[in-house]
């Protein structure tokens, strides 16, 4: 059966750089306040006639580009992000169209594990391809995460969130790939109110409870329990998927770790015993970008050279829901 690699990256922030000193401004706080409460200096937002979708054709076709994959080749297109472009239909049915693939009958649909979105797709890809199913599978995550934020009740959460895209072709091995050793996802739900964004699917009908849709229509995150919880399962996560990859944990060259915060990132080297040089943290100035952190964060890796011939890779990261999840790859 064919090994599924990563053989092309590609990543589009959002076009305008937002700092912790403007929204200081915006609030009415001390200059360096949010700074101090989040940890993030400055974060890519949506410009102005920028839009989710057309931030992910852009990260897309970078991908494309750098795999030298013909868009026309694709025969399986993911769409892994936490918030699409609205619930019916999918967006990677518009992706689809917009890439100019209307005329080919290959699947297109969206995959939503929130910010381990990307890492479920991967997996998804992976069993399409070692099945002989799909060719050149394209995924692409694309978020605008800076709406719906709860800025008057909790500015240090909102301070967190980014917008951006990051997408990569994956196909079976070929030179000069990254090639996926395994995948591995678990869910502890009882984290399941963690991180919430509860209006917008059937929980409260716009039409009969307008207030209460309004009142949840806003992210809200219990940072202390979700740490809890994480701190608790993530080095034995770890330490089960590099067993199954027959790595030891000094063996690892890179990790590619979602970025959710500043304070999750020093945690993880604290806890999991990885050096800072190991792992690749842009938090500071990207924010958390969803389910385009981790992609993004694996093709800013590869353009700064930090991933060399031979290395071995290690995603991880966690989501709502509470999921922990992650991948080692080889290069």
């Amino acid at each position: 059966m064919p090994t599924a690699a990563i053989i092309g990256t590609g990543a589009r922030a959002g076009g305008r750089l937002l700092s912790s000193a403007e929204i200081d401004a915006r609030l009415g706080k001390a200059a360096g306040w949010l700074q101090g409460a989040s940890g993030v200096t400055s974060r890519p937002v949506a410009a102005q006639g920028e839009c989710q979708e057309s931030l992910a054709l852009d990260a897309a076709r970078r991908a494309l580009a750098d795999a030298g994959t013909p868009v026309e080749d694709i025969d399986l297109l993911l769409f892994a992000s936490a918030v699409g472009r609205q619930p019916i239909p999918a967006t990677a049915a518009l992706l689809k169209r917009e890439l100019g693939l209307s005329s080919s009958a290959f699947p297109a649909f969206d995959v939503n594990a929130t910010c381990l979105s990307a890492v479920a797709a991967m997996d998804i890809a992976a069993l399409y391809i070692s099945a002989g199913r799909a060719r050149n599978v394209l995924i692409v995550a694309s978020e605008i995460a800076t709406r719906a934020l709860p800025w008057q009740d909790d500015p240090a959460t909102a301070a967190l969130f980014g917008d951006g895209a990051a997408a990569f072709v994956m196909s079976a091995e070929a030179p000069h790939s990254l090639r996926v050793r395994d995948v591995a996802l678990e869910t502890w739900s009882d984290g399941y109110d963690f991180c919430a964004l509860p209006a917008g699917g059937t929980r409260y009908d716009f039409h009969t409870d307008r207030e209460a849709f309004e009142r949840n229509a806003f992210f809200r995150m219990d940072g202390h329990a979700l740490f809890k919880l994480t701190r608790a399962k993530v080095p034995a996560f770890i330490t089960r998927l590099l067993d199954r990859a027959g790595w030891k944990q000094g063996e690892v060259d890179l990790v590619i770790p979602h970025q959710a915060s500043p304070l999750a990132l020093e945690h993880m080297i604290r806890k999991c015993g990885f050096s800072r040089d190991q792992v690749v943290s842009t938090v500071e100035t990207t924010g958390n970008l969803v389910a385009a952190s981790i992609p993004m964060t694996l093709d800013t890796a590869r353009r700064e050279g930090r991933v060399r011939p031979g290395s071995r890779i290690l995603l991880i990261g966690t989501s709502a829901g509470v999921s922990i999840g992650g991948a080692t790859l080889e290069a």
